[in-house]
């Protein structure tokens, strides 16, 4: 079978209408679970004969069907229009295809082969749908290291403790004394 291209603009077009049509689309929750707590509120499909939702009863709320669907040229594709490859190391990331594909690290990978993922996927030239800049993450553990430098001085200086001496004088207790 020959695959036809489509083109980028159509893509896009797609994705739009797509992201409109989830907007739209209600939140499907199992039948009856607003009315008894042993239901969860995850979806089942109505399998009774006299179940209002699979009749489609008006008044209840709607259940899955295909007209919730989105496109076809876009059904499975990333909301940046390309197609998620799940990766767990470092060899899958040669099977990843950077003109139609992005890698997404599986949520397994730890953090040393994640960090090798991340930086062979800057040599191949890959988009990674699902990591955080490093330089970000970099400056907020300086700032929080800082933070806590800075706490740890404060609680050792010997005139902050004099101070907060100073500030709550202590208020002796008679045992036994009326109050008036």
């Amino acid at each position: 079978m020959t695959e036809k291209k489509e083109s980028a603009p159509a893509i896009q077009n797609a994705l739009k209408v797509r992201a409109r049509a989830k907007r739209k689309k209600p939140n499907f929750v199992r039948p009856e679970s607003w009315r008894y707590d042993k239901f969860s509120i995850s979806w089942r499909r109505p399998r009774g004969l006299d179940n209002k939702v699979r009749r489609k009863i008006k008044g209840w709320p709607p259940g899955p069907s295909t007209g919730y669907k989105g496109p076809k040229l876009v059904r499975g594709l990333h909301s940046s229009g390309f197609e998620d490859v799940l990766v767990h190391n470092v060899a899958e990331l040669a099977l990843v295809d950077p003109t139609t594909q992005v890698a997404r690290i599986a949520h397994t990978v730890g953090k040393k082969k994640r960090a090798q993922i991340i930086t062979e996927a800057k040599v191949l030239n890959l988009k990674i749908v699902n990591v955080k800049e490093v330089k970000e993450e970099a400056k907020e553990e300086g700032a929080e290291e800082e933070k806590k430098e800075e706490k740890t001085a404060e609680k050792k200086t010997p005139e902050k403790k004099a101070k907060k001496k100073e500030q709550k004088p202590k208020k002796k207790v008679v045992k036994g004394a009326k109050k008036q």
